[in-house]
């Protein structure tokens, strides 16, 4: 039989980013990435980053920064640091971050289609209707992190460290856990059929009602064939 919480015990959100009142418009500077660029309290708005290396840059921090309807096309991170940011209705599609952090962020009705976070860190990070399919978090370490009525079918969390995350009200079809670790792992109001790496799934809190959409996952691992 699956376990089952004695109590619903109280989850933290997410500690929201601590933006300053007053930013600095983002400048065609600003825009233009560079290797060990510094960007503090700026607000970047309806325009493409850039990169001086079309390689990547790295070792880029941003810190009490703003981004609305910003696109990240093309962009390439080694080492970025994001802290105390919100995304709003931004275009990270296929960004690559590598081994990079995030923390106090906001995500809010973003394109996160492929984007790509390998080995990198987030804490107190809220991912908010955002259409995240396809994204990617091997190898990741993801702490007290929501992600809230997105799409992140076949998304892959392949060998991520997770400790206290929930999905909420999340598409998860297809996704890939294998080989994850999982603490305090919350699923309510999602779509999980499909999902791989089941037995990643130990120690994670499933609602009742989602966990009928793993019997067709759970059966094909197993090489049971289910008929009429």
């Amino acid at each position: 039989m699956p376990a089952r919480a004695a109590s619903s015990s109280p989850v933290r959100e997410p500690r929201p980013p601590q933006i300053p009142r007053t930013l600095t418009p983002a400048g065609k500077v600003e825009r233009h990435l560079r290797h060990d660029g510094k960007y503090l309290s700026l607000e970047y708005g309806a325009e493409t980053l850039s990169m001086e290396d079309p390689d990547g840059v790295e070792d880029v921090e941003f810190e009490g920064c703003r981004f609305t309807q910003t696109a990240f096309t093309g962009v390439v991170l080694h080492r970025a640091g994001f802290a105390d940011c919100a995304f709003g209705d931004t275009d990270l599609a296929n960004l690559r971050a590598f081994n990079s952090r995030m923390f106090s962020v906001r995500i809010v009705n973003a394109r996160m289609t492929g984007m790509q976070l390998p080995e990198s860190g987030l804490r107190d990070v809220l991912v908010e209707g955002c259409r995240a399919d396809l994204a990617g978090f091997r190898f990741a370490h993801l702490r007290n992190v929501v992600f809230r009525d997105c799409n992140l079918a076949e998304a892959t969390f392949q060998s991520a460290g997770m400790t206290d995350v929930r999905f909420e009200n999340c598409r998860l079809s297809g996704a890939q856990f294998s080989g994850a670790a999982m603490k305090a792992v919350r699923f309510r109001g999602c779509d999980l059929r499909g999902v791989a790496g089941l037995s990643s799934f130990q120690g994670a809190i499933v609602s009742s009602a989602d966990a009928m959409g793993l019997l067709d996952a759970l059966a094909a691992e197993l090489g049971i064939t289910v008929e009429d």
